[in-house]
Order: structure tokens, then C-alpha cells, then sequence
């Protein structure tokens, strides 16, 4: 337990950031499935809700 005891620090971000990462930092290095956004299966829909 670790009540009484900060585990994170809330801040805003610095405008000066180290460095901004570029757009396409990993293409090529993964394929996204063309049913990437289709409706999730019955099965694997009831098993959040405990079924």
C-alpha cells in the first residue's frame, strides 16, 4: 500500500520538449489488418461481460 506516498508528479509539458518525435516513426514495421476496426466477435464481446 501506498497511501500517504506520491506516485506521480502532475505537471504541464515543457515547451521546450527534448525532441519532437517525427510522423512515421515505425512505418513499415507493422501491417494493420483491413478488418482492424470491424465489430469484435460474439465470443470475445461476452467474455467483458462475464459470460
Amino acid at each position: 500500500m501506498q497511501a500517504s506516498k506520491p506516485i506521480a508528479e502532475i505537471k504541464p509539458v515543457s515547451a521546450t520538449a527534448e525532441k519532437i518525435r517525427p510522423y512515421g516513426l515505425c512505418a513499415g514495421e507493422f501491417i494493420v489488418p483491413d478488418d482492424f476496426d470491424s465489430p469484435l466477435p460474439e465470443e470475445i464481446l461476452n467474455s467483458f461481460d462475464g459470460k
